[in-house]
């Protein structure tokens, strides 16, 4: 079964819906005005069940089939970003400084045309949870869901959900059957020495010097402690330190991000962050400290759930279209808590050759969000098929 005809009947309502909402981007769990929207249109398609304020602004509404049964969780994320909207687009962000360069606004689209054609047919028996939540991209809107108990307070027994992927052919559906997006960490580490006057370096003991072997020393741990199987990132992305031209500082800072898949992994990066931080800084004379934040853990897919959404996608875009083994990749999600929580699958959708998220020219491609309502659709009637 192709795209759904109803849904593809949407098209440019839901490119109308997605465009309003990329020109008033809000951020983290700020989405006041996208939470509106979205439960504005959700009673405009008949649904009344509908909860706001979970996470702050995020939004969970149960659609009832035609019969008991199961609750499956659809969910899109609502937020934007903290950078200018480049796109050039007659639509592009009307909020300084904030723009949707990460797809979300096409997210909440995918959703709101499945929750309209869900709301509409009802061909199902069990129960839909349509989950809208804010603060993907920083402070973790997903863990906050599920910290306030959104999994059992709406009895969700599954849950899945959609990102728009560029450089994937357009309307390609990709996913594999266990990591598929990275555990995402963040490190500070404080160098303290003694300061002077940068004629009279022996006099000092300079964390600059000791910064700049410790981001060496800090390679090693990729390329002599983890093994060569596991993929794992250790990048330096920051050094903060100095004043002036003749002035050897008395503190350095370095500050950067761990990517890993397995747990383990996560445990030795951050055993040998410490020792190399302590050690290094002893052998100049200093003293050094770490803080190391534990972020977003790694998006692991659930093999059985990976394997029925792949089918549901071939029934949608065609086997050729679908791919079960794509590769990982180092970004990291917060639709991660939600599979810790419950079983469930995350999948890409292609957009074709378009600028990367977080790009400053980026914009979702309005033609594939009737692919991704369509999967969601069809993933409930398959997942809650009436007798």
């Amino acid at each position: 079964m192709p795209i759904v005809n109803s849904i593809a009947a949407l098209s440019d309502e839901m490119t109308g819906w997605r465009r309003h909402l990329h020109q008033y981007p809000e951020l983290g769990l700020d989405c006041h005005q996208t939470a509106a929207f979205v439960v504005e249109r959700l009673k405009e398609f008949g649904i009344t069940d509908i909860h706001e304020g979970i996470a702050r602004t995020g939004v969970v509404a149960i659609i009832e089939g035609r019969a008991p049964g199961r609750t499956i969780g659809l969910r899109a994320d609502m937020d934007a970003l903290p950078m200018q909207d480049l796109s050039g687009a007659e639509h592009a962000s009307k909020v300084p400084g904030m723009a949707h360069t990460c797809g979300h606004d096409g997210h909440t689209t995918m959703l709101l045309g499945a929750a309209k054609y869900l709301a509409e047919t009802r061909n199902f028996a069990g129960r839909v949870a349509l989950i809208f939540q804010p603060a993907e991209e920083n402070e973790g809107g997903g863990r906050i869901m599920v910290e306030e108990g959104m999994m059992d307070r709406f009895g969700i027994d599954e849950v899945y959900g959609i990102h728009n992927s560029p450089g994937t052919p357009e309307g390609h559906l990709v996913t594999n059957r266990g990591a598929l997006l990275a555990g995402v960490d963040e490190f500070t580490i404080t160098l303290t020495g003694v300061g002077g006057h940068g004629a009279q370096p022996a006099r000092t003991r300079d964390p600059v010097v000791a910064a700049a072997s410790l981001v060496m020393a800090l390679q090693t741990i990729v390329s002599r402690n983890i093994d060569a199987l596991d993929q794992v990132v250790v990048s330096v992305t920051q050094i903060h330190t100095g004043s002036a031209m003749n002035i050897v500082p008395d503190q350095a800072m370095l500050n950067g991000t761990v990517r890993y898949y397995d747990k383990a992994a996560q445990a030795e990066v951050k055993a040998r962050m410490a020792d190399l931080a302590e050690f290094q800084a002893r052998s100049f004379g200093m003293t050094a400290e770490l803080v190391y934040d534990e972020g977003y853990p790694p998006t692991i897919n659930h093999p059985a759930q990976a394997e029925f959404a792949a089918g549901v996608a071939r029934e949608v875009v065609g086997a050729e279209a679908v791919d079960l083994d794509t590769p990982p990749i180092m970004p990291g999600e917060d639709f991660a808590y939600m599979l810790e929580a419950r079983p469930g699958a995350y999948l890409f959708l292609g957009q074709g050759d378009t600028p990367s998220c977080h790009h400053p020219k980026y914009d979702f491609r309005d033609e594939i969000a009737p692919i991704g309502a369509s999967f969601f659709a069809r993933l409930v009637e398959k997942a809650l098929p009436l007798a």
